[in-house]
């Protein structure tokens, strides 16, 4: 004979006067009864969290749950940002060489914004075309400016001592008689070196009355310069010199009192003060 399972009663009392009600549920039942609810709840459980790890799911997992599309376009995004904060920068470097080079900035609302609102690939291909045309402008103005500079005579053509300025009225040590002077003499000894104080081409060789053996270079741009009282010249005409490059030598052909290089500047054939051209310190070895 089977060993009779335990059993509870469970007594049921209602509200008002009806008679309380009796129910008996076996061992076996019981079981029955939490092994479901404990299956209903581990459902809900994990239900729950499912959905809390969706909402704070990390950015890799976002990426993973998003299609190839969005992933394309997301990075497209991504690469684009990268691309305008570049062009930011080559605009901001831009602005500065503009001014090294003289030229004035480029139009303020044709840079490149910071942070992209939309991708916008043909704006970014119309600024770095902008940039291109911006940067060879630059170029060529350095370039030029470059080529100005190196033909500016801006160094004293001989080492040696003034003896006498630029002036509209100098009375002269030899004639006696007060007449412009259009250049300054440079007093040095009997055949120091005369070097050409910009890059030029070689006009005249001549002897001129008063000057003596002269010597003039055409540096472009409207510029000439005139050397008087030469003792020799080591170039010919027509032959490109350098600044620094040796021309002559210090004389005292002419009227002279003594060795001396007479130095001019003419521009636009219109005769200037040489110590206005002549940079700080600038003197020949």
């Amino acid at each position: 004979m089977s060993k009779r399972s335990r059993a509870w009663t469970v007594v049921v009392v209602p509200h008002g006067s009806d008679s309380p009600r009796n129910y008996e549920v076996s061992e076996r039942a019981l079981r029955r009864i939490a092994c479901v609810v404990g299956m209903v709840v581990l459902v809900a459980a994990s239900a729950a969290a499912y959905a809390a790890t969706r909402m704070s799911a990390a950015p890799g997992m976002v990426t993973l749950l998003m299609t190839p599309k969005d992933r394309q376009l997301a990075d497209m995004r991504s690469r684009v940002a990268d691309l305008r904060d570049t062009l930011a920068q080559i605009a901001k470097r831009d602005e500065q060489i503009r001014l090294l080079a003289g030229l004035p900035p480029r139009d303020s609302d044709s840079l490149v914004a910071a942070v992209p609102s939309n991708v916008d690939v043909d704006g970014l291909i119309n600024e770095a075309n902008s940039l291109s045309a911006s940067f060879a402008n630059v170029s060529t103005t350095l370039s030029r400016n470059s080529q100005r500079l190196e033909s500016t005579p801006s160094i004293m053509p001989t080492a040696g001592w003034l003896s006498s300025e630029f002036s509209k009225a100098r009375f002269h040590p030899i004639l006696h008689m007060t007449r412009p002077h259009e250049g300054i003499d440079v007093a040095a000894p009997y055949g120091a070196p005369v070097v050409a104080p910009a890059s030029g081409v070689v006009e005249r060789i001549t002897n001129q009355t008063g000057y003596g053996l002269v010597l003039e270079i055409d540096h472009g741009n409207g510029i000439e310069t005139k050397y008087a009282h030469l003792s020799a010249v080591k170039v010919h005409e027509g032959q490109h010199v350098t600044r620094g490059e040796p021309i002559a030598a210090v004389g005292n052909s002419g009227l002279s009192t003594g060795p001396h290089l007479h130095y001019e500047i003419h521009v636009d054939s219109k005769v200037v003060d040489p110590l206005t051209y002549v940079l700080p310190g600038a003197n020949p070895d």
